[in-house]
């Protein structure tokens, strides 16, 4: 991502953080002990360890209550649905563009 942003001539400053909800993932991703003791470790895992150790990216724990990109991937009930429309900031989903 961080590639493309700089393609299109957007400079990124510093590390990019990634949003993650499972605990695992993220402690797997921090401590390569552990790739021996998991199955189907593919080379992705292998580069965000080494994007995490030099820094190019950081990682943050999300509950999965406030996972925002669900309004993209789930049905949602009525109220979480507006509760992340409005952490989006969209405030009439209906007003013409």
């Amino acid at each position: 991502m961080k590639g493309l942003l700089e393609y299109l001539g957007v400079r990124i400053h510093g590390s990019m953080r990634v949003h993650c909800d499972s605990q695992s993932d993220l402690h797997l991703a921090r401590n390569p002990v552990f790739y021996e003791r998991s199955k189907h470790i593919e080379v992705d895992c292998h580069f965000l360890h080494d994007a995490l150790l030099d820094g190019t990216i950081t990682t943050s724990h999300v509950s999965t209550n406030s996972q925002l990109v669900d309004i993209f991937t789930k049905h949602l009930k009525t109220n979480k649905f507006d509760y992340f429309l409005d952490k989006l900031g969209i405030h009439n989903l209906h007003a013409p563009t």
